[in-house]
């Protein structure tokens, strides 16, 4: 759970740094930089804790999964941070928490149980509030956008509690950043702009944030129950809230609030569901 907190404080901060640079830059740029920018000091880490022989004896159509979902996931994401503030960006992307555990209970197996599914079915309708489909909201191309991320994220998750039975927190961190970085590169060659110089420090924040949130939330889904983790991802809100507000001075208006508060709810009460369904079962 420390691990998760962590990752989520760490990744609120890269995603002031990709906001930032979005209005410049395509999104695929911005998906390669965010992956190539972090890569030399996952690669310091991993060359210092277990060296590069864990790198090769992996899964790799499970890494090249999670590579191809990254990229879907941060392109998507960099795409409607390009009009949406962060607080309603993450609003919408506390789906996946839900999205997490209802394919936790399918894929994986793990115990959901009647409550959990009300629960989940309750967090798609504060998206629905979040979302306004009357046309007042954020149901646009960047709210899709966030959904879209917001899906390949949970599935990314899922895949990581599968590998984790077999592969190193390392290999999973390093070949995801690696894989990211080199096929949206590849992606976004014809279309390069070169870094403006005041974004050299954005991009120096976004290395160290994005290098220690990768860590953290892999390690994370690695050691505990996906549906056990996921709703602490709830915490991005508050950060978002905070970034938004000192950056660029905007709050998310009331009935984001409360569509955000219906999917928080409902990923609280999950998070209290799978903890005491533990305790049953360890008692």
């Amino acid at each position: 759970m420390l691990s998760m907190l962590l990752a989520v404080a760490a990744f609120s901060l890269m995603d002031a740094c990709l906001k930032t640079l979005a209005p410049y830059y395509a999104p695929m740029q911005v998906t390669a930089l965010r992956g190539l920018s972090s890569l030399p000091l996952v690669t310091l880490w991993v060359l210092a804790d277990g060296g590069a022989g864990q790198l090769l004896q992996i899964r790799w159509m499970l890494h090249l999964l999670r590579g191809v979902l990254s990229i879907v996931m941060l392109s998507s994401f960099a795409y409607a941070l390009r009009s949406l503030p962060l607080a309603e960006t993450y609003s919408l992307f506390f789906i996946a928490p839900l999205l997490i555990t209802a394919l936790a209970a399918l894929v994986l197996r793990e115990q959901v149980g009647w409550r959990g599914w009300a629960a989940i079915a309750l967090g798609f309708c504060g998206t629905l509030v979040v979302l306004r489909p009357t046309g007042a909201g954020v149901l646009t191309l960047a709210g899709f956008a966030v959904l879209v991320s917001a899906t390949g994220y949970a599935v990314s998750a899922i895949v990581v509690r599968v590998l984790g039975r077999s592969d190193s927190t390392q290999s999973m961190v390093l070949w995801m950043l690696a894989m990211t970085g080199a096929f949206a590169l590849v992606l976004a060659w014809h279309d390069w702009l070169p870094i403006q110089p005041g974004h050299w420090p954005v991009l120096a924040v976004l290395a160290v944030s994005g290098a220690v949130g990768q860590y953290a939330i892999t390690d994370a889904f690695k050691r505990a129950s996906a549906s056990r983790i996921a709703p602490l991802e709830y915490t991005a809100l508050v950060w978002g809230i905070l970034l938004d507000r000192i950056f660029w001075n905007t709050l998310p208006d009331a009935t984001t609030l409360i569509g955000a508060a219906v999917i928080i709810a409902s990923g609280l009460y999950l998070l209290r569901h799978e903890r005491v369904h533990a305790e049953a079962e360890h008692p």
